[in-house]
Order: structure tokens, then C-alpha cells, then sequence
């Protein structure tokens, strides 16, 4: 084999900042997208200089639109929150839990178990 290991290092240089350049036009594409206060053609031009001239058109976007990122990202992340908050897993239990609590009540109502066995088995439930 021939190659030798500081090639092999190169290589694996050249890949680690390709992902990382890769990584940042991903962050600055989005956030392109993500900003209202730009009109379509704002986006269109945005995008348009990132592709066409990408370590100059990046560059300019993070140096000129850079500080509102950050809050752009973390309005983001609140909207997302708020829209899935229904969706816990936890709601969902305690909802499965409460109508198991509430079979076994019925059970012992209509004389089917004894207070014994609700007792067992409503702690069973909610352990």
C-alpha cells in the first residue's frame, strides 16, 4: 500500500472541514428560509450568492444578518415546543393509568373483585 500516513491525514482533514463547511451552509440556507423580514427575492438573492460565490456569500450573511440568528433559531425552537407540549409521553400515561384506576373501581363497585384485590392491583398500576 502506498500511502503514506501524513496523505492519509490530509485526507482526513480535507473531509472534517468539507463537513463542517457543509454543517454552515446548512445553518445559514436555513436560517435564509427561516427569516421573515426578507421578501422572496431577498431569500432568492441570499441563496443565490451562497451557491454561486459560497465563502464570500456565507461570510457577507453571517457578517451582515449574523446577530439575528440566534434569535431567529431560538424563536424557532419555542414555536416547535409549544406545538408538540400536547404530545408528551407523560400525558398520555397518567390519561392510561387514571382509565385503568377507573376499570378497576367499577370492577370493585359491581362486587367482581374484592377491596383486597383493587387495592393490589390499583398499586401495581400506579408503580
Amino acid at each position: 500500500m502506498n500511502y503514506p500516513f501524513l496523505g492519509a491525514f490530509v485526507t482526513l482533514l480535507w473531509f472534517c472541514l468539507f463537513a463542517v463547511w457543509m454543517g454552515l451552509l446548512f445553518v445559514v440556507v436555513s436560517d435564509i428560509f427561516r427569516s421573515h423580514d426578507l421578501s422572496g427575492w431577498g431569500k432568492a438573492g441570499w441563496v443565490v450568492g451562497t451557491i454561486v460565490f459560497p465563502l464570500v456569500g456565507v461570510l457577507c450573511y453571517m457578517v451582515l444578518r449574523g446577530d439575528g440568528m440566534s434569535e431567529r433559531s431560538a424563536e424557532d425552537r419555542k414555536q416547535r415546543a409549544t406545538h408538540y407540549q400536547g404530545f408528551s409521553p407523560s400525558a398520555v400515561h397518567s390519561r392510561a393509568v387514571a382509565d385503568e384506576v377507573a376499570k378497576l373501581a367499577e370492577l370493585r363497585k359491581q362486587g367482581e373483585i374484592t377491596q383486597a384485590e383493587y387495592e393490589r392491583e390499583k398499586s401495581r398500576i400506579l408503580a
